[in-house]
């Protein structure tokens, strides 16, 4: 009987050629779409998975407070002097481990000329590996980060170094200082993880002075860069520990201003699963996802492959006219309902496995594209592991059922005494039932329409919104704070160059984030107190405001005609002055102000401008000059030839720094990728709502066939009665129209609330246009009309004497 199904399933999918290609194409496209996005979903919500202590490992993150009690940074590490009073207080943990990242200039001694800047090195407590499940290929776990200066490095690394030679033993040279034994060989952490390493060294060689120093390690509590991780016992509940954290800061942190540790500072254990997609802190290893793009994305997949169904759906009943003579002659024979169904259902599900075939075929064609896309390391291996492969085997399931579903039952409800005498056409004239599943694609399709427009226009705001400052023609590299190295001498040798119109060294450059703060008071009645906010530090030098072209508001420059400036002079952007209380700007001039325990003044204020991205708010922010913070080389090149400028600043550059190799970036490309996240969004609700509206203009022309096939004797009949065929159009396009329309009322509320939620992330955004509404239906229904009007044409060119000839 199965066999007989699938035969004659066959053999209807040949006969109907033209709506099995439509199937067929439908189904295929939503299901690749799915199979992507499924995909992507499943590798965002499997990082940091593969550690075998996944489940009860947390990460220690701290808060600080404004004096107002307001959180005014959440960092994911915490200050190196927290370690000794974990250790003490939290003794049922069974391991706590560290990170330190680092950048440094590597090489092998022995060939000084073969130099790296590597980024993706840490400084790594001995113990590491007994919370990380990183897999040693050469080297003791348990004592290869154990002795001050050894480095365990990637498979990647050695081989980048090394070649073939087993490098266990030998030497690597960081900033040309300082020689690290290579003490192990590890293979390189999956793209599922929070942080990638390329080496790992010890972290007892922090202890040695010239680096860190032993004491300083203890009694640091503002160098916030160690990342720390507490194992717990299996079916701990971090609750408890949490529930000591207060009285924890209140004995160890010191007195600050007055204020007690708990009402200046927080710690929050994070689960080490939830990094990835739920946390979104002031610092982070790398850039970490978002679940709000997983929901998202998944509701899309959903929605495509549900559009794609009910495509079957209309074209199944379009075509289900034809074969009701079938059914009731099946009847009449002695076939039972169940029979039947399982007929229409088995042709459902060869469809559907047809169209699973080529979209697992589109898969593999398309990751290699998802993957540059989505910076990526997807696998078509990925598809087939246990889980994977019950989901696909839900989709043929679950898309072959529901889409034959509706056929199935519906046809093969009539008697066969009324199929044989023709009723079932005026049953099927009811069309309530696909009218809503057209409206149901055509309301996601409008979504999808709608969010397009938001995200452009948003997008566009963004990247064409004033910053404030100078980002074109500016190039930004990371030059270190090497005391060897004469920043002054360097600058002025550089500004000698040609194309080269003025540098800069501060400790951080716009694009990036404002972390530094040092606690600021202001004078208040005949005391000076703490402000109520914090107040960002940014180090300078004096040509930090004509390199970026920053204006002033009020007072001046700093200036090297008074030597005071560069320790006692301070400089306040708007959003400072008015977080303290002055009234105007120019009542912050000459002003007594205290930064870091440092008293000066306040010589000017500087206009706001976005030094971080517009998804932050301009925060308080003051400029000082301080030589030890400066790490950052900003070149402001006047238009013209580029290059050359560039090779005279690299030459200058390798006089004054041979020991780092010469590595820049243009201000501009990394203000854009601020937004790169947006920019891609954009990407994909464009390509998803073009899919969408392509699906659902073909479950259109499928109803509008089987709307012309229904009204074909009432075509003719208006056709010998004189009807005009652009009348007849019109009649047959009108119910659609109507359909698109109420698409649209339903869709735009849904649209406006999802991406007023979205707009939410945005410290400065836009507001939502009340045209984009009209616009979206403007472009479903011109869609619409022009998919159902080659159906109404053709439906009204047919001569009315085929139409009537059977009456």
């Amino acid at each position: 009987m199965i066999r007989n199904y699938l035969k004659i399933a066959f053999r209807n999918l040949t006969k109907h050629k033209g709506f099995t290609f439509i199937n067929i194409a439908g189904l295929s496209i939503g299901l690749t779409c799915f199979l992507l996005i499924a995909l992507y979903v499943k590798d965002e919500l499997s990082y940091d998975r593969f550690n075998e202590n996944a489940d009860r490992t947390y990460r220690v993150t701290r808060v600080f407070k404004s004096n107002d009690g307001t959180v005014s940074l959440h960092l994911g590490h915490v200050a190196p002097a927290f370690m000794q009073y974990f250790e003490n207080d939290f003794s049922e943990a069974e391991q706590i481990t560290r990170l330190f990242g680092a950048n440094a200039v590597m090489n092998r001694p022995e060939n000084l000329e073969k130099k790296y800047q590597e980024s993706k090195m840490y400084f790594a407590e001995a113990n590491l590996l007994k919370v990380f499940s990183i897999k040693m290929l050469s080297g003791n776990a348990d004592k290869v980060l154990v002795n001050p200066f050894t480095i365990a490095i990637s498979k990647t690394t050695a081989e980048k170094y090394f070649g073939t030679q087993d490098p266990i033993g030998k030497l690597l040279r960081l900033d040309n200082k300082y020689d690290f034994t290579v003490s192990g060989v590890y293979e390189p952490l999956p793209s599922q993880s929070h942080f990638h390493a390329d080496a790992l060294m010890s972290m007892s060689t922090l202890n040695d002075d010239r680096i860190y120093g032993k004491e300083n390690m203890k009694q640091d509590w503002g160098g916030n860069n160690f990342a720390t991780y507490f194992l717990m016992p299996k079916g701990y509940d971090i609750a408890r520990l949490e529930s000591r954290i207060k009285p924890f800061l209140d004995k160890n942190l010191p007195v600050y201003e007055g204020r007690k540790g708990s009402q200046y500072s927080d710690l929050v254990f994070q689960r080490l699963t939830d990094i990835h997609l739920h946390s979104h802190l002031d610092s982070e290893h790398e850039a970490n996802g978002d679940i709000k793009y997983v929901y998202t994305f998944s509701a899309i997949a959903f929605f495509i492959l549900l559009i794609a169904c009910i495509n079957y759906m209309n074209l199944a009943t379009a075509r289900s006219a034809g074969r009701a003579k079938e059914v009731g002659l099946r009847k009449v024979v002695g076939a039972v309902r169940s029979q039947l169904i399982g007929q229409f259902l088995s042709e459902s599900l060869l469809l559907t496995i047809l169209s699973l075939i080529i979209a697992l075929v589109a898969t593999v064609l398309l990751i290699p594209v998802l993957n540059d896309f989505a910076n990526k390391a997807l696998t078509f291996s990925g598809l087939f592991d246990g889980g994977f492969i019950l989901l696909i085997l839900g989709i043929i399931f679950f898309t072959g059922v529901l889409a034959g579903s509706y056929p199935a039952f519906f046809l093969t409800a009539f008697q066969p005494v009324e199929v044989l005498k023709g009723k079932i056409k005026n049953a099927m004239k009811n069309g309530r039932l696909r009218q809503v599943l057209v409206v149901m694609q055509f309301s996601i399709a409008c979504i999808l329409i709608i969010s397009t427009g938001v995200i452009y226009q948003q997008l566009s705001f963004m990247m064409n919104q004033n910053a404030g400052y100078k980002k074109d023609q500016v190039i930004v590299m990371r030059s270190g704070n090497d005391n060897s190295v004469d920043f002054e001498s360097f600058k002025q040798e550089l500004k000698r160059q040609a194309g080269v119109k003025n540098v800069t060294h501060s400790s951080r450059t716009p694009t990036g984030r404002l972390l530094d703060s040092q606690g600021a008071k202001v004078a208040k009645g005949d005391s000076i107190a703490p402000t109520s906010t914090e107040i960002k530090a940014l180090s300078v030098d004096h040509d930090f405001l004509s390199t970026y072209e920053i204006p002033l508001v009020a007072g001046r420059d700093f200036s090297r005609a008074f030597k005071s400036d560069d320790s006692t002079a301070y400089i306040l952007n708007e959003a400072a002055v008015r977080s303290i209380g002055w009234k105007n700007n120019a009542d912050a001039i000459d002003e007594l102000f205290e930064y870091g325990g440092n008293k000066g003044k306040v010589i000017g204020v500087v206009k706001d401008f976005h030094f971080e991205s517009l998804h932050q708010k301009i925060v308080p922010m003051v400029m000082l000059i301080n030589n030890g913070w400066r790490n950052w080389l900003s070149i402001s090149i006047s238009a013209g030839n580029f290059q050359n400028s560039i090779a005279s600043v690299e030459k200058t550059w390798k006089t004054y720094m041979p020991n780092t190799p010469f590595s820049y970036q243009f201000l501009d490309e990394r203000f854009n990728k601020q937004y790169e996240a947006e920019q891609k969004q954009r990407s994909l609700f464009m390509l998803f709502a073009g899919i969408s509206i392509f699906i659902s203009c073909l479950g259109l022309f499928a109803l509008a066939a089987f709307m012309a096939e229904q009204r074909r004797k009432e075509i003719g009949v208006r056709k010998v009665l004189g009807a005009s065929v652009s009348s007849i159009t019109t009649l047959l396009s009108k119910d659609f129209i109507k359909l698109v329309l109420i698409s649209i009322v339903i869709a735009s509320p849904i649209a406006w609330y999802a991406m007023s939620s979205w707009l939410a992330d945005f410290a400065y955004r836009i507001n939502i246009q009340w045209w984009i509404f009209p616009v979206a239906g403007l472009i479903a229904v011109l869609i619409a009309v022009l998919t159902v009007s080659y159906q109404a044409i053709s439906a009204a060119l047919v001569n009315p004497v085929k139409s009537l000839k059977s009456e």
